[in-house]
């Protein structure tokens, strides 16, 4: 397809963003990129070593010497260890949008996120890639949902990896990290000016994908 794009898609959980990015970067034969997954790797390790989210220090001390690899496929590795399931949980990812507000941590993975894509040719999916990791990217798209929806999905995926959990739990977590990712200091969650805004509620991902390629392939 001739020049290789950075593309991010950017928006709340639940909106669908990891399974579009990743049928994206089969089809295009592009790398794909779960900024998230980096916070949520560093929020185990934090949880880990027994690291409170209010202790900047310590969140600090391992933001500098945390060793992350990303796999081809999306995996995680942590310090070796595949964390790709565990770093799923809600404990991992509510730990995650705390320790995000941090700095230091922020500017530790922005690094590690930037020298992944400095070449092209990569999907990357968060809640600020196209507004603070590659602002310079080919390609922003800014993927919704309606909260229950999201929920719905939520409560679905995690009831399929056998977690027992019911809906209106699942709500109310969706809610509290909406509200945590919106208004938190460093780089809130919003829609990066110049993206293309997609409302996924209604959407089979098959649709959202064909969609997105479609803009993709208009920019080629």
């Amino acid at each position: 397809m001739g020049k290789k794009l950075i593309i991010t898609i950017d928006g709340p959980a639940g909106a669908g963003k990891s399974t579009v990015a990743k049928a994206l970067a089969q089809y295009l034969g592009y790398k794909y990129l779960d900024t998230g997954a980096t916070y949520r790797a560093l929020a185990l390790k934090a949880i880990k070593e027994g690291i409170r989210p209010d202790d900047r220090e310590g969140l600090k001390r391992i933001s500098s010497r945390v060793s992350l690899q990303l796999g081809p496929d999306g995996r995680i590795f942590l310090d070796g260890e595949d964390v790709s399931e565990r770093i799923r949980e809600q404990d991992v990812g509510m730990m995650a949008s705390l320790i995000s507000q941090i700095l230091e941590v922020r500017e530790a993975l922005w690094a590690l996120q930037r020298k992944v894509g400095q070449e092209g040719g990569i999907i990357a999916e968060g809640r600020d890639t196209g507004s603070v990791v590659f602002p310079e990217a080919d390609v922003k798209f800014y993927l919704d949902a309606s909260l229950e929806e999201r929920a719905r999905r939520r409560h679905r995926e995690l009831l399929l990896r056998g977690k027992n959990v019911n809906f209106e739990e699942v709500l109310e977590e969706v809610k509290k990290r909406d509200l945590q990712d919106q208004t938190r200091e460093i780089a809130p969650l919003k829609i990066p000016e110049d993206a293309i805004f997609l409302d996924s509620t209604n959407l089979t991902p098959e649709e959202v994908v064909r969609f997105m390629l479609e803009k993709i392939k208009e920019k080629l």
